[in-house]
């Protein structure tokens, strides 16, 4: 923490979340240690108009066999960002996903636990992104992404026998297109909105809206995002695993709406205090053979902690207890799913540590 910067060219962190995590489910199951996040991350600025940026995660496998992009997804960023001049840049290479929501901009590694919504879906995929600074506080930005890193059949688990033509097809530009607002207004309210379409397969494709909401009062902050996603194949897989109503991997037009919200509390200059809710909900929005159009499953989250930061940088200790459970309508549980609840008590710490 003392080495003094003599240049911005070159600048290395590792990211790290570790605890010791206690899970219950219908008692207690399992006390383990447990690096939760583990990446690796360099980014600089080589003159006053190119960047890059570069991160992996070095506890997913490397393998990049079959990806569309070549890449493996242990990596979630690599490619270079360029200035243009009158509030244009564009960044090149793959990337996070402009999509709205406070939570889903924050670095992981200060996440306890994601919205199944997020936890869920494709995050890091190759592209560009056009961005415009209408002024110092207000930001656009237009990106095209591929819309998924595996192959087609890897994301979808679409098999077919020899000879037979496959129930849904690739399109042939597998793209995601993204609008993206953030703005700032004093630093006191924040916003983070975004609209995407994505083309799944051939004649099906997936809407996401997202709306992040930030709120900062001296001591207190909060967020407040809500997301949605119409899908027509079901790319979360989460009505897929409830319903069973494909071969393969996914069933068709399913719907997710997620609210998650945080409070934080400074009430020592060192010391903070959170609580989070987090509410989702897993519908099908087209009546299917014999599977009625509706609401399927309701996620409850409900976390509390405190945190501890020892230093000016963001290393800070935690103790906090993470909740969860399902609830299934009656139409879910004719199919067999059954309610239930798990439960997490961690310790451990959070840092991305300035390497060089």
């Amino acid at each position: 923490t003392n080495v003094k910067k003599k240049q911005d060219k070159f600048n290395l962190f590792l990211n790290m979340q570790g605890s010791f995590d206690a899970n219950f489910r219908d008692g207690f199951e399992e006390g383990a240690f447990k690096m939760r996040q583990l990446r690796i991350e360099t980014k600089g600025n080589i003159n006053n108009w190119l960047s890059y940026r570069y991160r992996q995660r070095l506890n997913r496998s490397n393998d990049s066999s079959g990806n569309i992009d070549n890449l493996p997804t242990s990596i979630d960023i690599a490619g270079i960002g360029v200035k243009l001049g009158k509030g244009f840049s564009i960044f090149a290479g793959k990337q996070c996903t402009a999509y709205g929501g406070i939570e889903f901009d924050l670095n992981p590694i200060e996440i306890y636990e994601y919205s199944d919504m997020i936890e869920n879906m494709s995050n890091f995929m190759t592209g560009l992104n056009i961005g415009y600074d209408i002024n110092a506080h207000q930001q656009l930005n237009l990106q095209i992404l591929d819309s998924r890193n595996g192959s087609f059949n890897k994301t979808y688990g679409v098999e077919t026998e020899d000879g037979e033509q496959p129930t849904i097809e690739s399109g042939k530009l597998p793209l995601v297109y993204t609008l993206n607002w953030n703005g700032n207004f004093n630093d006191v309210f924040k916003t983070r909105w975004s609209a995407s379409i994505m083309n799944e397969a051939k004649d099906k494709n997936l809407y996401y809206f997202a709306f992040g909401n930030e709120l900062n009062l001296n001591k207190f902050n909060m967020f407040l995002d809500f997301m949605y996603s119409k899908e027509g194949i079901d790319r979360k897989g989460i009505m897929t695993g409830i319903t069973g109503s494909m071969e393969g991997h996914n069933a068709f037009d399913a719907g997710y709406f997620s609210m998650v919200t945080k409070l934080n509390y400074r009430f020592l200059p060192k010391w903070n205090a959170f609580v989070k809710g987090m509410y989702e909900t897993a519908s099908l929005t087209k009546q299917q053979g014999d599977l009625e159009k509706g609401k399927y499953r309701t996620a409850w989250g409900y976390f509390a902690g405190v945190e501890f930061y020892p230093m000016d940088t963001n290393l800070h200790f935690f103790l906090t207890y993470v909740g969860r459970s399902y609830d299934f309508t009656a139409r879910a549980k004719a199919l067999g799913q059954e309610n239930y609840s798990t439960n997490r008590v961690s310790v451990g710490f959070i840092y991305q540590l300035p390497m060089f």
